[in-house]
């Protein structure tokens, strides 16, 4: 679906992009799509939040291992978005709740 993101950016202001925690063998084509978006330059004033799912299985890499895996810290000092990360497990809820207050605050600041 990545080739055709680009004729959704119109107005975007919030970029939600989920990464499933669980599978360490998508997560560098995860990240070489994620550093397309960041680069896109219609998409340069939105805010990200980038969302580890699947928290809830075994399996799972822990948040830490994910971060230096995508080298996370650099992209958000090469990124000109504001770039925010949360846990989630959708299938359980767990962080939802943190995700819904992540977009009324960004809509609030920037709205």
């Amino acid at each position: 679906m990545g080739p055709i993101w680009s004729s959704y950016y119109g107005n975007c202001r919030s970029l939600l992009f989920v990464v499933d925690a669980s599978n360490p063998t998508q997560l560098s084509a995860s990240c070489v799509q994620l550093l397309g978006l960041l680069s896109a330059e219609e998409l340069a004033e939105a805010s990200v939040l980038i969302l580890f799912n699947k928290i809830d299985l075994p399996c799972y890499m822990t948040i830490e291992e994910i971060k230096s895996l995508i080298r996370l810290p650099d992209l958000i000092a090469c990124a000109k978005q504001n770039i925010t990360t949360i846990e989630i497990s959708a299938r359980k809820g767990t962080g939802l709740s943190d995700v819904l207050r992540w977009l009324q605050d960004t809509h609030k600041t920037n709205g």
